[in-house]
């Protein structure tokens, strides 16, 4: 019989991790069949681009989970997440749990926020006690909405595997997976994911991450069997140590109207969501437009997807930065690619364009986001920008956090001890930091191998093969049962 695979990939980098790998023809090529869980919006643009045999593909259903989550329970079930997302062992650093704490808080609105005390001590609580964790996460497990029930009988799945353990839509299927006795596994997508998230939103039996750090991580910090837990390095960034991506150097720079004669400093966009980045492109902006760098430059920002949320403050920010830097005629914006209206909010289909980005710049900047990793593998000079803005997004309605508070976050500070790049507080280290960069090219570059070995284990461009081939040994044991 034709074994069966469900892989849920609700978000963009899924869709590098699994498609554009080697891990879905691995999978193929062994003669399993895929039943491809996505966006529903975007269903058609994905199913049309990557459809080929053995690869079928199926809505997410997210309208539906949304709904089961606001009628069933919801405040039980509101809290339960809070609780099980920031309630990790306090065995490992839990800094990024506390500003999502944060961030969750806010959704407690009403009478709700009667609760949050009663909430943070239960939460001090599950980071001295592991049955307690282990108890708020089998509490959680009795939702399970038989959203899938149809899905579940029409393929009689061998293994369900999620881009997270259960920590978003993703924990209606694997538990319903879980109920049925089918195995299930989980890929770890985002390098901060062991240490922003916590405990698992449904019962999964394997894990698979990029290397020994985020390994222990889910060990330490979410109680994770180290037996079940494989490191396969990360199958998204095979095509950057392969350099299959690259659009060849003088065409990226024609695409942009970029000057050949001029070094190029790009910018790109994170942590929108908890602070204003424009204190950041405003300072570059004016750094190369005001000719104070060490010699002549250009620069390209690149917007975060959710700079084009309609009607959004991102949004607003996009539209500000756009008219602050029209005039300036070495300044230049790129828009993040996306296959579909459902996964606008993601940016992982555009990756030659990422890849020239990041392989043709002279200087790379960002606050510190994951592609300061991306950007080391193309060994180009990184400095981290974290200049504040007073009160951050200054809404009541919106937690801020300034961008200098950060770099003590589990990813931040291993990128900061590295040595892996420079970290800019304010214009004139930016200015600082940049025109050394400029005057030594080479420098750091020996740390930022380190950095990429430490944290991708792998460099061979065959993490994809490999994790491929470790969830067919899930399902031959799976099968075998």
């Amino acid at each position: 019989m034709t074994k069966r695979i469900f892989i849920i990939a609700d978000h963009g980098l899924a869709l590098i991790y699994f498609l554009q790998s080697d891990i879905a023809s691995t999978l193929l090529k062994a003669g399993v069949e895929v039943i491809f869980f996505t966006d529903d919006e975007s269903l058609p643009a994905i199913e049309a681009r990557f459809r080929q045999p053995g690869l079928i593909f199926e809505g997410i259903r997210a309208k539906e989970c949304e709904r089961y989550f606001q009628s069933v329970d919801p405040f039980l079930q509101r809290c339960l997440q809070l609780l099980r997302w920031v309630g990790g062992s306090n065995r490992i650093n839990t800094i990024a749990l506390e500003g999502n704490y944060h961030l969750q808080a806010k959704s407690f609105t009403g009478r709700g926020c009667y609760a949050l005390p009663i909430l943070r001590f239960i939460i001090w609580l599950m980071r001295r006690s592991r049955p307690l964790r282990r108890f708020i996460v089998r509490s959680q497990n009795r939702y399970i909405p038989h959203i899938y029930d149809d899905l579940f009988e029409k393929y009689q799945p061998d293994l369900v595997v999620a881009r997270t353990p259960g920590w978003r839509t993703d924990r209606y299927i694997l538990r319903e997976a879980a109920r049925r006795g089918i195995r299930t596994a989980a890929v770890t997508v985002g390098w901060d994911n062991p240490s922003s998230y916590a405990m698992n939103g449904a019962p999964v039996d394997y894990l698979a991450c990029w290397s020994e750090i985020q390994k222990e991580e889910y060990v330490l910090g979410s109680d994770w069997d180290p037996e079940r837990v494989f490191i396969g390095g990360i199958p998204a960034y095979d095509g950057y140590f392969k350099r299959e991506w690259l659009i060849p150097h003088d065409e990226y720079f024609r695409q942009h109207g970029l000057d050949p004669n001029r070094k190029l400093l790009s910018y790109a966009c994170s942590f929108e969501t908890l602070h204003p980045n424009f204190p950041n492109m405003k300072a570059i902006a004016d750094l190369v437009s005001n000719e104070e760098l060490a010699e002549p430059c250009q620069l390209l920002i690149r917007f975060h997807p959710n700079h084009f949320i309609a009607g959004s403050r991102f949004e607003v920010e996009r539209k500000r930065t756009i008219e602050y830097v029209a005039d300036m005629p070495h300044v230049r914006v790129v828009d993040p690619v996306s296959l579909g209206a459902g996964l606008a909010h993601y940016s992982g289909e555009d990756m030659p364009e990422k890849a020239s980005m990041m392989a043709w710049s002279d200087v790379f900047l960002t606050v510190y986001s994951t592609m300061v990793v991306e950007t080391a593998i193309h060994d180009c000079p990184i400095v981290s920008v974290t200049i504040d803005t007073p009160g951050g997004w200054n809404r009541r309605d919106v937690y801020s956090l300034p961008l200098t508070a950060i770099g003590d976050w589990p990813t931040h500070q291993r990128f900061r001890l590295a040595g892996a790049g420079r970290v800019a507080v304010n214009r004139d280290q930016v200015c600082e930091h940049v025109n050394f960069y400029l005057q030594h090219p080479e420098a750091d570059n020996e740390k930022r191998r380190k950095f990429i070995t430490d944290e991708c284990t792998f460099t061979d461009g065959c993490a994809g093969v490999r994790t491929g081939k470790y969830l067919l040994t899930l399902l031959e044991q799976q099968h075998e049962k």
